[in-house]
């Protein structure tokens, strides 16, 4: 089955979602994403034991850090799927596509554009004299 999701959207896989470490998400911001979500297996049914329990405490952690730099903790979340509930995945990758697009563009790749087009133009201006 070929599923319908936003082409804006990009998978990483991983053995389990406790092994996605905060600085993982946090990165994946630094680098200039919008939003991230996680999808694991429900909760009390991972292999590894905790990992889908792991996983959201950091998605929690990371809202937070979001939530006190300005970027907004909504731009992450986590969200819990059985193997056959494929369709569900579409959907929560189209509900999360629509929540970051309603947010806007993430504020730290705003900034560091801001910066880098000062610097461009700072760098124009003395070339220029």
């Amino acid at each position: 089955m070929r599923l319908n999701y936003p082409a804006q959207v990009r998978i990483i896989r991983v053995p389990c979602t406790g092994k996605v470490d905060i600085l993982h998400i946090l990165r994946a911001f630094e680098k200039g994403a919008d939003g991230v979500y996680l999808v694991g297996c429900m909760e009390g049914s991972c292999f590894y034991e905790q990992g889908n329990f792991k996983a959201r405490k950091r998605v929690e952690h990371a809202q937070r850090l979001l939530e006190q730099v300005g970027t907004g903790g909504e731009r992450a979340q986590m969200y819990n799927l059985t193997s056959g509930e494929a369709p569900k995945f579409a959907q929560y990758a189209q509900e999360m596509t629509e929540r970051i697009k309603a947010l806007g563009p993430n504020p730290a790749k705003l900034a560091s554009g801001a910066a880098r087009a000062a610097a461009d133009g700072q760098t124009a201006e003395r070339g220029a004299a």
